[in-house]
Protein backbone atom coordinates (compact mmCIF):
# COMPACT_ATOMS: atom_id res chain seq x y z
CA UNK A 1 0.00 0.00 0.00
CA UNK A 2 1.11 3.43 -0.86
CA UNK A 3 1.86 5.65 1.93
CA UNK A 4 -0.91 9.06 1.51
CA UNK A 5 0.55 12.42 1.18
CA UNK A 6 -0.52 15.56 2.67
CA UNK A 7 -0.18 19.00 1.56
CA UNK A 8 0.53 22.10 3.13
CA UNK A 9 -0.51 25.43 0.88
CA UNK A 10 1.38 28.33 2.76
CA UNK A 11 -1.09 31.02 2.21
CA UNK A 12 -0.77 33.89 5.45
CA UNK A 13 1.04 36.69 3.45
CA UNK A 14 -0.28 40.31 3.09
CA UNK A 15 0.11 40.28 -0.41
CA UNK A 16 1.75 43.41 0.40
CA UNK A 17 3.55 43.76 -3.59
CA UNK A 18 0.22 42.51 -5.31
CA UNK A 19 -1.88 45.18 -3.79
CA UNK A 20 -4.85 43.29 -3.10
CA UNK A 21 -5.20 39.29 -1.79
CA UNK A 22 -3.61 37.65 -4.49
CA UNK A 23 -4.87 34.43 -3.43
CA UNK A 24 -8.33 35.55 -4.26
CA UNK A 25 -7.27 36.83 -8.19
CA UNK A 26 -9.05 35.32 -10.80
CA UNK A 27 -7.16 33.01 -13.44
CA UNK A 28 -9.49 31.32 -15.87
CA UNK A 29 -12.55 32.74 -14.09
CA UNK A 30 -11.01 31.15 -10.60
CA UNK A 31 -9.27 32.69 -7.64
CA UNK A 32 -5.55 32.21 -7.35
CA UNK A 33 -5.84 29.60 -4.37
CA UNK A 34 -8.74 27.03 -6.31
CA UNK A 35 -5.94 26.62 -9.06
CA UNK A 36 -2.97 25.56 -6.23
CA UNK A 37 -5.51 23.39 -4.76
CA UNK A 38 -6.41 21.50 -7.74
CA UNK A 39 -2.79 21.08 -8.95
CA UNK A 40 -1.29 19.06 -5.23
CA UNK A 41 -4.72 16.93 -5.29
CA UNK A 42 -3.99 14.23 -7.64
CA UNK A 43 -0.79 14.14 -5.31
CA UNK A 44 -1.90 14.72 -1.72
CA UNK A 45 -4.87 13.34 -0.16
CA UNK A 46 -5.10 15.31 2.75
CA UNK A 47 -4.50 19.64 2.29
CA UNK A 48 -3.85 22.25 4.81
CA UNK A 49 -4.49 25.69 4.05
CA UNK A 50 -2.22 27.71 6.78
CA UNK A 51 -3.91 31.50 6.21
CA UNK A 52 -3.62 34.28 8.68
CA UNK A 53 -6.39 35.36 11.35
CA UNK A 54 -8.98 37.71 10.17
CA UNK A 55 -8.30 36.47 6.40
CA UNK A 56 -11.53 34.26 4.89
CA UNK A 57 -10.71 31.49 2.29
CA UNK A 58 -13.44 29.97 0.75
CA UNK A 59 -12.06 26.47 -0.07
CA UNK A 60 -13.56 22.89 -0.70
CA UNK A 61 -14.89 21.16 2.21
CA UNK A 62 -12.37 18.49 2.64
CA UNK A 63 -9.47 21.08 3.05
CA UNK A 64 -9.09 22.19 6.24
CA UNK A 65 -8.06 25.86 6.64
CA UNK A 66 -6.10 26.84 10.57
CA UNK A 67 -4.52 29.94 11.01
CA UNK A 68 -1.44 30.95 11.90
CA UNK A 69 -0.51 31.68 15.60
CA UNK A 70 2.05 33.98 14.35
CA UNK A 71 0.69 36.08 11.50
CA UNK A 72 3.52 37.64 9.14
CA UNK A 73 6.24 36.27 11.09
CA UNK A 74 7.17 34.04 7.21
CA UNK A 75 7.16 31.18 6.08
CA UNK A 76 9.09 28.87 8.62
CA UNK A 77 6.37 29.53 11.19
CA UNK A 78 3.51 29.10 8.93
CA UNK A 79 4.77 25.83 8.32
CA UNK A 80 5.13 24.48 11.95
CA UNK A 81 1.48 25.59 12.53
CA UNK A 82 0.31 23.06 9.10
CA UNK A 83 3.23 20.50 10.09
CA UNK A 84 1.45 20.56 13.54
CA UNK A 85 -2.56 20.33 11.83
CA UNK A 86 -1.36 17.07 10.27
CA UNK A 87 -1.98 13.79 11.28
CA UNK A 88 0.97 12.80 13.14
CA UNK A 89 0.52 9.05 11.40
CA UNK A 90 0.89 10.92 7.89
CA UNK A 91 4.97 11.30 7.46
CA UNK A 92 5.23 12.44 4.10
CA UNK A 93 3.94 16.25 3.23
CA UNK A 94 4.22 18.55 0.28
CA UNK A 95 4.45 22.17 1.18
CA UNK A 96 3.67 24.95 -1.33
CA UNK A 97 2.94 28.34 -1.83
CA UNK A 98 -0.77 29.54 -2.23
CA UNK A 99 0.71 31.91 -5.16
CA UNK A 100 2.10 28.96 -7.11
CA UNK A 101 -0.94 28.43 -9.41
CA UNK A 102 1.02 26.15 -12.12
CA UNK A 103 2.19 23.62 -10.29
CA UNK A 104 2.43 20.23 -12.47
CA UNK A 105 1.34 17.07 -10.53
CA UNK A 106 4.39 14.84 -11.72
CA UNK A 107 7.27 17.22 -10.80
CA UNK A 108 5.46 16.84 -7.31
CA UNK A 109 5.44 13.67 -7.27
CA UNK A 110 9.39 13.71 -7.72
CA UNK A 111 9.75 15.54 -4.76
CA UNK A 112 7.53 12.80 -2.83
CA UNK A 113 9.17 9.68 -4.44
CA UNK A 114 12.70 11.76 -3.12
CA UNK A 115 11.50 10.81 0.51
CA UNK A 116 12.37 7.18 0.13
CA UNK A 117 15.45 8.08 -0.21
CA UNK A 118 16.16 11.77 1.94
CA UNK A 119 14.46 13.72 4.68
CA UNK A 120 13.89 16.54 1.95
CA UNK A 121 13.56 17.12 -1.32
CA UNK A 122 13.54 20.31 -3.45
CA UNK A 123 13.72 21.73 -6.90
CA UNK A 124 17.08 23.54 -8.35
CA UNK A 125 16.29 25.88 -11.02
CA UNK A 126 19.45 26.69 -13.24
CA UNK A 127 21.52 28.51 -10.63
CA UNK A 128 20.68 27.57 -7.14
CA UNK A 129 17.70 25.00 -4.72
CA UNK A 130 14.15 26.78 -4.51
CA UNK A 131 12.53 26.23 -1.26
CA UNK A 132 9.04 25.72 -2.78
CA UNK A 133 8.13 23.51 -3.48
CA UNK A 134 9.46 21.35 -1.02
CA UNK A 135 8.78 18.04 0.39
CA UNK A 136 9.69 16.70 3.89
CA UNK A 137 9.47 13.88 6.23
CA UNK A 138 6.93 15.35 8.88
CA UNK A 139 8.44 13.36 12.11
CA UNK A 140 11.91 15.16 11.03
CA UNK A 141 11.05 18.37 9.88
CA UNK A 142 8.57 19.45 12.52
CA UNK A 143 11.61 19.01 15.21
CA UNK A 144 13.81 21.04 13.27
CA UNK A 145 11.44 23.90 12.60
CA UNK A 146 10.34 24.66 16.12
CA UNK A 147 14.53 24.22 16.84
CA UNK A 148 14.85 27.17 14.06
CA UNK A 149 11.88 29.42 15.13
CA UNK A 150 13.06 28.73 18.82
CA UNK A 151 16.24 30.37 17.82
CA UNK A 152 14.50 33.43 15.94
CA UNK A 153 14.92 32.06 12.34
CA UNK A 154 12.65 32.94 9.98
CA UNK A 155 13.80 31.96 6.72
CA UNK A 156 11.91 28.82 4.89
CA UNK A 157 15.34 28.34 2.96
CA UNK A 158 16.93 27.45 6.28
CA UNK A 159 15.31 23.81 6.68
CA UNK A 160 17.49 22.90 3.64
CA UNK A 161 20.61 23.53 6.04
CA UNK A 162 19.36 21.47 8.49
CA UNK A 163 17.52 18.28 6.89
CA UNK A 164 18.98 15.61 4.43
CA UNK A 165 18.03 16.94 1.27
CA UNK A 166 17.53 15.77 -2.26
CA UNK A 167 18.07 18.48 -4.48
CA UNK A 168 16.07 17.45 -7.99
CA UNK A 169 18.55 19.02 -11.08
CA UNK A 170 16.53 21.99 -13.16
CA UNK A 171 16.97 18.92 -16.00
CA UNK A 172 15.85 16.49 -14.30
CA UNK A 173 12.07 17.74 -13.44
CA UNK A 174 11.76 19.55 -16.44
CA UNK A 175 11.37 16.63 -18.06
CA UNK A 176 7.74 16.62 -17.07
CA UNK A 177 7.62 20.53 -16.78
CA UNK A 178 10.05 21.76 -19.89
CA UNK A 179 8.60 25.72 -19.45
CA UNK A 180 9.60 25.33 -15.47
CA UNK A 181 6.21 26.12 -14.26
CA UNK A 182 6.07 24.56 -11.09
CA UNK A 183 8.61 27.28 -9.88
CA UNK A 184 6.57 30.07 -11.01
CA UNK A 185 4.67 31.87 -8.28
CA UNK A 186 2.74 35.39 -8.46
CA UNK A 187 4.49 38.34 -6.64
CA UNK A 188 2.51 41.22 -8.75
CA UNK A 189 -0.51 41.31 -10.90
CA UNK A 190 2.27 40.79 -13.95
CA UNK A 191 3.13 37.63 -12.86
CA UNK A 192 -0.69 35.94 -12.83
CA UNK A 193 -0.64 33.54 -15.95
CA UNK A 194 -2.55 34.43 -19.08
Amino acid sequence: MTERVAAIVLAGGRSSRFGRDKLAAPIAGRAMLDHVIERVRPVAADIVIVGSVGRTLDVPADVEVVNDDRPFEGPLAGLVVGLRALDPGLERVLVVGGDMPTLVPAVLDRLIDALDRREAAVLSDATRPRPLPMAVRRSKAIDVVEKLLGDGERRLRTILERLDVEVIPDDVWRSDDPDGQTLRDVDVPEDLPG
